[in-house]
């Protein structure tokens, strides 16, 4: 199986707020561009603390988590990321990894953005008929 890198900007997602308030200005808004790795096997994002301080993002709680290597642990949950790939949004929490510089980029931001994963191509693809926004199911 191929790994797949994605370019993602992530900003504090309160900043928008008060940018569409017009309490901050666009140029204020504290983001990153990074490369992120697509990860099927995790349920949210996961980002390295350094660009959680970066962001300005708040810690809400911990949560237990297991790793792909079998340990099991207790994690930060941070809330309020806003992330942009391929023009497609999705406003998450993330999971605060102390020890790591990888960008991982879960299930649930993949899903609500409507993202299918590729391996073959190493990409993301929209759902087939739908390639300018996403399609949310209602049940």
């Amino acid at each position: 199986m191929g790994r797949v890198i994605i370019k993602v900007k992530i900003s504090n997602y309160g900043d928008q707020l008060a940018v569409s308030e017009g309490r901050k200005r666009l140029e204020e808004v504290r983001q990153v561009e990074v490369e992120g790795l697509v990860d099927t096997g995790a349920t949210l994002v996961v980002l390295p603390e350094g660009i959680v301080r970066q962001l300005g993002l708040t810690i809400n709680r911990t949560a237990p988590v297991i790793y792909a290597d079998g340990r099991v642990g207790e994690i930060e949950v941070a809330g309020g990321a806003y992330l942009e790939i391929k023009g497609r949004y999705a406003e998450v929490e993330c999971l605060v990894e102390k020890d790591t510089d990888q960008v991982l980029i879960g299930q649930v931001p993949l899903e609500v953005m409507d993202w299918h994963v590729d391996l073959k191509e190493r990409t993301l693809k929209p759902r087939p008929g739908w390639p300018d926004a996403p399609l949310l199911e209602v049940f």
